[in-house]
């Protein structure tokens, strides 16, 4: 039996102009690839760091999606802020290079209908880191349930305790709201996430280069889920979620080709 796809869903790639910290300056893969490897990660979905012009950025992650298609996917990262009224055109431009999702995050500003309803029409997941804010995520997956809603970090990289538990509660009850284990510290958090939202509802994220993919992946090993399960939250939630919007993008032919020899499910 061919052993299943092993899928970082979040990983930053490029160089940012923030200069505040690794998450805006430089997200370099040289460690990353090796670490990946290292850890048995098949493939990684990129995103652009934190940066000005997420443009330009989306254009330096299309490219290395465009050169390595059997080891990347990739995600538009756009600011609902400055980016407003062009959304769309910027989501359009990645989907060109293949971009199978959306990447939304707090310090850009908080989720916005313009992004919903680009994510509703094109059936792309949004990636949104909310900080915390749980209300927020609560009004807008609920008032667009036919967006995959991907809530990195337990809903907080911050590790607020009480801002993960109340998310737990909306990833039990709301069908269209997911999560990614990046970064989360408290494992009992993350263990009752899955036990009481399932393990379809949970994708493995390193939030790489910055943080260590092996030691994120010992988690979901950690976890002791069965084969299946780990299965899910290894890889399968990821192409499920994305499964639509990469059958729909307009990747090269040579891309198109491997996506269609290797991932036809």
């Amino acid at each position: 039996m061919r052993r299943s796809l092993v899928i970082d869903s979040h990983c930053h790639a490029g160089l940012g102009d923030g200069f505040t910290g690794p998450w805006d300056t430089d997200a370099s893969l040289d460690r990353y690839r090796e670490r990946a490897k290292e850890a048995g990660i098949d493939m990684t979905v990129l995103l652009a760091p934190l940066t000005s012009d997420y443009r330009t950025a989306n254009r330096a992650v299309g490219a290395m999606v465009t050169a390595e298609p059997r080891c990347y996917f990739g995600f538009a990262f756009v600011n609902p802020v400055t980016d407003r009224g062009r959304i769309a055109a910027m989501v359009d431009e990645a989907r060109a290079w293949g971009a199978c999702g959306i990447k939304v995050h707090w310090r850009d500003g908080r989720i916005t209908r313009e992004v919903a309803e680009v994510a509703r029409r094109r059936q792309l997941p949004i990636l949104y880191d909310p900080a915390g804010d749980t209300a927020t995520v609560e009004m807008a997956a609920t008032s667009y349930p036919e967006v995959a809603w991907i809530i990195p970090h337990l809903s907080s990289f911050a590790d607020d305790w009480k801002a993960q538990i109340a998310f737990v509660d909306q990833l039990v009850r709301l069908p269209n709201l997911f999560t990614d284990t990046a970064g989360v510290r408290y494992f009992d958090v993350l263990a009752d996430a899955v036990r009481r939202a399932g393990p379809d509802k949970v994708l493995f994220g390193s939030d790489g280069p910055f943080l260590h993919p092996a030691v994120e992946i010992s988690k979901i090993h950690a976890l002791h889920l069965s084969a299946e399960d780990a299965a899910l939250v290894l890889g399968g939630n990821l192409l499920r979620l994305t499964r639509t919007a990469r059958r729909s993008a307009r990747p090269s032919p040579d891309r198109a080709a491997t996506q269609n020899r290797r991932y036809k499910r």
